[in-house]
């Protein structure tokens, strides 16, 4: 699959002053400097919830929550093959992830940008609902879980599995008041 690209590789990294502290310092914030990406990567690997926007045929955006998970420099994430998002992917692929918090002065704010790709390889598949399950245990494997069969139902192909490997990411981190903006190109 196109998408996978070795764990190891390792974007570059650049602080943008205009939207951190580093341009207008205020107490602490003399050292704002930009968030490594292995930092960032164990917060996707750890993030529960992500907000994925598509483009509608028509030009428009279509956002909604999904789960999703880090395996191997791509996040993956699901859908039913009929649902908004799969067709809005079936006619443009360019596609964001995102997740983070919503306090303004705490936290760290993530955005995966990339196009998405259906996953056809049955190992590539495998390899994922694993991830899935160890990432989200019981939500997934347990009769009583919030997404129960997730892992048949994406082998019967009653959900689709799509890949985005990160093309461009940002990162918006608060810290008591202290802003950083970080992106990383791949």
């Amino acid at each position: 699959m196109s998408v996978q690209r070795p764990a190891a590789e390792q974007p570059t990294t650049e602080l943008d002053a205009r939207y951190s502290s580093a341009l207008h310092p205020r107490p602490g914030a003399a050292d704002v400097t930009a968030t490594e990406w292995d930092k960032a990567r164990r917060r996707l690997e750890a993030a529960e919830i992500f907000w994925v926007a598509t483009v509608r045929p028509g030009g428009g955006p279509h956002v909604t929550p999904v789960i999703a998970a880090w395996h191997d420099g791509v996040l993956y994430f699901s859908t039913g093959p009929g649902e908004q998002k799969a067709r809005n992917l079936a006619h443009d692929a360019h596609c964001a992830l995102i997740t983070g918090g919503n306090s303004l002065t705490e936290g760290f704010d993530l955005v995966v940008e990339g196009e998405a790709e259906r996953v056809g390889d049955p190992a590539v598949l495998e390899e994922v609902i694993a991830a899935y399950e160890a990432k989200y245990g019981s939500h997934i494997t347990s009769a009583e879980g919030t997404f129960h069969g997730i892992g048949d139902a994406m082998r019967r192909g009653d959900a689709v599995l799509f890949a985005v490997a990160p093309v461009t990411a940002y990162g918006f981190g608060r810290d008591d008041g202290v802003y950083s903006h970080t992106r990383w190109a791949f």
